[in-house]
């Protein structure tokens, strides 16, 4: 605790995770394995390099890596040094990879040749007009004009990259330049969709960071079944904050995180059964996808009882009631840890316990704000954020309870409907592995409740009378739609894609 209290900053928290259990894997994956040891080892000597290109605190680099060992490394060496780490997802198109880029002001990109098979020269050239002529290891680019370098390790046929093979400076340089990393510096950058065109940079100091990450330890080990040195495998992309929250909490205690590059059931399923996996975090939709693989009922799973019976989504394991633990935002850095926290009804007034409000969040975890906003345009006078996030909290229960976003609800006749509730209650029904609302528009109502039902051997008609009797005749779907699992549209992140879903549902592709 007093590493908490004191030196909050990654680079402390991983010499104490070395010093204490430098022996036990922190990463596997079915590319290789990394201790915490060399974690350490291997982080410090890229550090070394980076700084023998200018690189020092605050400046941002880019990290364009699959989600394996090297995200790690790389990572941790940003970190260690100051520096400011900006993950970049690998599923940009090369258009909206340059927007970021230089959204973000990157300094400097670090990037392996190839990500999934596919050669990254082509696709930094493409997003960086002028990038495919430059002949100057130091970059001059209109289109991202913070961008002075291109670090990509072993690469030699691109006048403008560097192979980072560059003699490193001396071991207590790096020792010198890490005890000026205060918890105060900013540590990272995650980026995140919202209601803007463009993504928002969120930013987190080290302190923050490393403060709202030390409790998932202690989740992950009740996800586990109490073992205390556990074994989970994430499906979340470190690019994301789900990510970035098992990156960094696994290095307060001993935890093996089991991760690969792409998100695979057959291979998942191999690399979970391999390491004796004793559970998975990441979005229902890729659970799903586990259990239906074909394999998956010859499958050794024994020391992850919860992925073979448990719910598909983790968020509503051990839950007294209809609607999922609240997962957290990127804005509080994958948790609610030191937030203040109110729930207040559309006047601003704080409402009971047990009744559903937007969620307020402000504090020493929460972000220190977005990237080119100023703090007035993302803080209320009060210090408050304001999340959009339906939730209540129960007497005695220190948990949130999500019930949507106030953006997703459907408005039938002038009355709020919560698709959560509905898709809850619909869930509860034998024989429903999953369902999904979404509003239609409706001449009549403005718009009416549609639920889409997994898997398409359900008794539509027991069902509609279930939900009739569960609740109140605006909430129950008007139009009702039978499918597979593989049907359901889903964004990069897992997440479902509602418009996707409208979309096929308005064109008659689902229906």
């Amino acid at each position: 605790m007093a590493l908490l209290e004191t030196s909050l900053s990654v680079g402390r928290l991983l010499a104490r995770a070395a010093g204490t259990h430098g022996d036990h894997t922190y990463v596997a994956s079915p590319t290789g394995r990394l201790t915490y040891t060399e974690a350490r080892d291997r982080s410090g000597l890229a550090a070394r390099r980076l700084l023998r290109k200018g690189v020092g605190k605050g400046t941002r680099v880019g990290l364009l890596f699959p989600n394996d060992i090297d995200w790690i490394v790389w990572w941790l060496a940003v970190s260690r040094i100051g520096a400011v780490a900006v993950p970049l997802s690998t599923l940009y198109p090369p258009a909206e990879l340059g927007r970021v880029i230089r959204l973000a002001d990157i300094g400097v990109l670090i990037a392996l040749p190839e990500i999934l098979g596919a050669p990254t020269a082509d696709r930094l050239e493409a997003a960086l007009p002028g990038l495919a002529t430059a002949e100057a290891r130091t970059l001059s680019l209109p289109t991202a004009p913070y961008l002075r370098g291109i670090v990509m390790p072993g690469e030699t046929r691109h006048p403008w990259a560097s192979p980072d093979d560059e003699t490193d400076v001396p071991e207590e340089l790096l020792t010198a330049v890490e005890n000026e990393v205060t918890a105060a510096d900013l540590a990272i950058m995650i980026h995140t969709s919202g209601s803007t065109a463009d993504p928002k940079g969120v930013l987190h100091t080290h302190g923050t960071l490393v403060r709202q990450t030390s409790g998932w330890p202690t989740a992950i080990r009740g996800l586990c079944g109490g073992s205390a040195a556990p074994r989970v495998f994430s499906s979340m992309p470190f690019f994301w904050i789900g990510g970035v929250l098992a990156a960094t909490g696994a290095l307060h205690e001993p935890v093996t995180l089991l991760i690969m590059p792409r998100p695979e059931p057959g291979a998942a399923l191999d690399l979970i059964e391999r390491e004796r996996g004793e559970g998975i975090v990441g979005w229902p939709a890729f659970t799903r996808r586990l259990r239906e693989h074909p394999t998956f009922p010859g499958r050794d799973l024994s020391a992850a009882p919860l992925l073979r019976d448990g719910p598909l989504d983790i968020a509503l394991y051990n839950v007294p009631g209809e609607f999922p633990v609240h997962r957290s935002l990127s804005e509080t850095a994958g948790s609610f840890l030191h937030t203040d926290i109110r729930i207040v009804d559309e006047a601003g007034h704080p409402v009971p316990e047990g009744s559903t409000g937007e969620l307020h969040i402000r504090g020493i975890g929460v972000m220190a704000g977005y990237n080119r906003r100023e703090r007035h345009d993302v803080f209320d006078p009060d210090g408050w954020y304001h999340t959009g996030d339906r939730v209540y909290r129960l007497p005695g229960d220190p948990r949130l309870f999500y019930v949507g976003r106030t953006s997703e609800l459907i408005k039938v006749a002038g009355a709020n409907v919560s698709p959560r509730e509905v898709e809850a209650v619909v869930e509860g029904f034998d024989g429903v592995q999953q369902c999904l609302v979404v509003g239609l528009d409706d001449a009549d109502r403005g718009e009416q409740v549609c639920a889409v039902v997994v898997p398409h051997t359900v008794d539509i008609d027991a069902v509609a009378a279930h939900t009739r009797r569960e609740l109140s005749a605006y909430k129950v779907p008007a139009r009702w739609i039978r499918t597979t699992g593989d049907r359901v549209p889903t964004l990069p992140s897992g997440k479902l894609d509602r418009r996707a879903l409208r979309a096929r549902i308005a064109d008659g592709t689902l229906g």
